[in-house]
C-alpha cells in the first residue's frame, strides 16, 4: 500500500444521498464497507465528518442566527453523523471510536491526540467530530489540522465529482478536470475545493490532498494502492 496512515474527509451530505439532508442508512453502510476494505489492507484510518446534511452555521446567519451560535449547532450535527457512521462500521465488525472537540463524555471520547494515535495503532478507526471546537472554522480546516496532528501521509477529500474542475461540471459540461494542482494554484484560481485556511495549512506542512469521487466504488482502494484517481494537490 502506498499510504500507511490516512485522514478521510467526508462531507455531511455524503451520508444523505440525493436529498442532501438527513442520513441515508444504505449510503452510510456503503461508505462503511469501502472503509473496511482498505482497513483490511493494514491502513490506519481517521475520519473527519461534516454536518452540512443537518445544519450549516454559515447558512443559519441568513435566518438571523448568530454566526458563532450557528457554528456550534453545526458542530453538534457532525457528532450525529459520526455516531451514525460509527454504528455502520461496528455493525460490520470494524472497531471504531468517536472523539469530539467539544466534550460530551456520555456518547464520545474527548479529542486527545495521543489516544487517537494509539487507537489507530491498535487497528481501530477514529472519527473526529465537532470540527476544531471553535466557531468560524470549517470541518475542512479541522481535517487539515487533525491530519497533521496524527501524522497522516495524505488527506483524502471525498466529493460527488471526479476531482477538481476549472468550473462547476454540473453547470458547465466544458469544465476541465485537473489531474494535478499546486496549493498556490488552488488559492490563486479560487477553486472551491476546500477553504483557504485548510489549503494554506496543508501547503505550510507539505500535506498532499487527493480530491476524489466517493460514489464510485473502488476509488478509495485504488488511491491506497497508489493508482491515479481524482486530483492531487501538492
Amino acid at each position: 500500500m502506498k499510504y500507511k496512515r490516512i485522514l478521510l474527509k467526508l462531507g455531511g451530505e455524503s451520508l444523505s444521498g440525493i436529498h442532501g439532508f438527513g442520513i441515508n442508512p444504505a449510503i452510510t453502510q456503503s461508505i462503511a464497507r469501502q472503509v473496511k476494505d482498505i482497513k483490511q489492507k493494514g491502513v490506519e484510518i481517521a475520519i473527519v465528518i461534516g454536518g452540512g446534511n443537518i445544519f450549516r452555521g454559515f447558512d443559519g446567519t441568513r435566518s438571523g442566527i448568530d454566526r458563532a451560535t450557528g457554528d456550534y449547532m453545526g458542530m453538534l450535527g457532525t457528532v450525529i453523523n459520526a455516531l451514525a457512521l460509527q454504528n455502520a462500521l461496528e455493525m460490520i465488525g470494524v472497531p471504531t471510536r468517536v472523539q469530539t472537540a467539544i466534550e460530551m463524555e456520555r456518547i464520545a471520547e474527548p479529542y486527545i491526540r495521543r489516544r487517537a494515535i494509539r487507537h489507530m495503532e491498535k487497528g481501530r478507526i477514529v472519527i473526529f467530530a465537532g470540527g476544531t471546537g471553535n466557531p468560524y472554522f470549517t470541518t475542512d480546516t479541522a481535517a487539515a489540522l487533525r491530519a497533521m496532528e496524527i501524522g497522516a501521509q495524505v488527506l483524502l477529500k471525498a466529493t460527488k465529482v471526479d476531482g477538481v474542475y476549472s468550473d462547476d461540471p454540473v453547470k458547465n459540461p466544458r469544465a476541465k478536470m485537473f489531474k494535478s494542482l499546486r496549493y498556490i494554484d488552488v488559492l490563486e484560481k479560487n477553486l472551491k475545493v476546500m477553504d483557504s485556511t485548510a489549503i494554506s495549512l496543508c501547503m505550510e506542512n507539505k500535506l498532499p490532498i487527493i480530491v476524489f469521487n466517493l460514489n464510485k466504488k473502488g476509488n478509495l482502494k485504488k488511491i491506497i494502492e497508489g493508482r491515479q484517481v481524482g486530483t492531487i494537490i501538492h
